[in-house]
């Protein structure tokens, strides 16, 4: 079992704009604890999944190098983005219901995403993956999924009643997601006291004045305004935006305010070298390529631990599970 099986409910915002040749993807990530890093993955590595309470494993090896943010160790992001443009970002759903066990192998959620990563380019390919893998029912927290890629494309990904249900193309007229399943946050008019449903309907008027109208301001600093007005104070621990278009990706934290960029075009992510990391509590500003280091087992377990001992109150796992999760990474190789 996995740690995603003690996750308590969290407050995430994520959208994506596409005006004019100009794609960027917003996300809040909302939690008790800000501890995590940022890893380069690369392609060409073989990889089998972590053994779940719900089924099979599954072995693969990536076609893609991609960058994630990782909070709960190496291989298992909250989201990222790959060297096409797919972006994939998570966020709690209380209604989620995963497929019940059947012959297909079966992913921890975290995983889930990086499986995605590694193997698909566009949302297309994503959806197909539903026919291979599955995630496990059993000892995973409830999320539902936005994810976009470089043609302009979006879906909304949710677990319901045991099947896949996807928004995409004119079912989504609005790429934006919180806490709510799209269908009821896009026909609900009704704020009030619902926390998810004003975030939703906050983002989707900014989002729809952005590609309807003209706005003077380059799009990543309005992403960063969007992500700002649906903010939850110090919950807020990370705000990320993709820009697709250009393969980059901006970010700051709530300890440090400093907006911070990658560039993918500055690593090597053939499975030759060392996957680079870097951890996001540390004062920087502008672009941080050059910052980062090799991966190491050390990093990813002080990261996974910290994250661990300071969501304490929310969570409750194995000392044997902490460590087979910052393990894990030692475990894949170049094909």
């Amino acid at each position: 079992m996995l740690l995603t099986a003690y996750y308590s409910a969290t407050a995430c915002t994520t959208f994506f704009i596409n005006k004019n040749g100009q794609m960027v993807f917003g996300r809040n990530y909302d939690w008790v604890t800000d501890a995590g890093m940022v890893c380069t993955n690369l392609r060409g590595l073989s990889k089998t999944s972590m053994k779940t309470a719900g089924g099979g494993t599954i072995n693969w090896v990536s076609q893609y190098g991609s960058i994630t943010f990782n909070q709960y160790g190496k291989e298992f992001p909250t989201g990222g983005m790959n060297e096409k443009g797919l972006v994939v970002e998570l966020m709690w759903l209380d209604e989620t219901k995963y497929p019940k066990a059947d012959s297909r192998p079966a992913v921890d959620v975290l995983q889930w995403v990086q499986y995605q990563l590694d193997n698909c380019a566009t949302i297309e390919e994503v959806i197909a993956t539903d026919k291979k893998i599955r995630i496990a029912g059993t000892g995973n927290a409830p999320l539902h999924y936005l994810i976009a890629d470089a043609k302009g494309n979006a879906a909304t990904i949710e677990f319901l009643e045991g099947k896949m249900v996807l928004h995409t193309g004119k079912d989504l007229p609005l790429a934006v997601l919180t806490n709510d399943t799209y269908k009821k946050a896009l026909h609900s008019s009704y704020i009030g006291s619902n926390n998810s449903l004003e975030r939703f309907h906050k983002a989707c008027t900014m989002l729809n004045k952005f590609e309807t109208t003209t706005v003077d301001r380059p799009i990543t600093d309005y992403a960063f305004d969007m992500l700002a007005e649906v903010a939850q104070g110090n919950f807020t621990k990370w705000s990320i935006v993709y820009d697709i278009t250009n393969k980059t990706i901006h970010f700051k934290t709530n300890r440090f305010n400093e907006v911070k960029q990658v560039s993918f075009s500055s690593f090597d992510l053939s499975c030759k070298p060392v996957s680079k990391v870097w951890d996001m509590n540390q004062k920087a500003n502008g672009n941080i390529n050059k910052n980062f280091e090799d991966f190491n087992e050390k990093i990813n377990r002080r990261i996974v631990e910290t994250a661990f001992k300071e969501s304490k109150e929310q969570i409750n796992v194995p000392d044997k599970v902490i460590e087979s999760v910052w393990r894990y990474a030692g475990s894949i190789r170049c094909q």
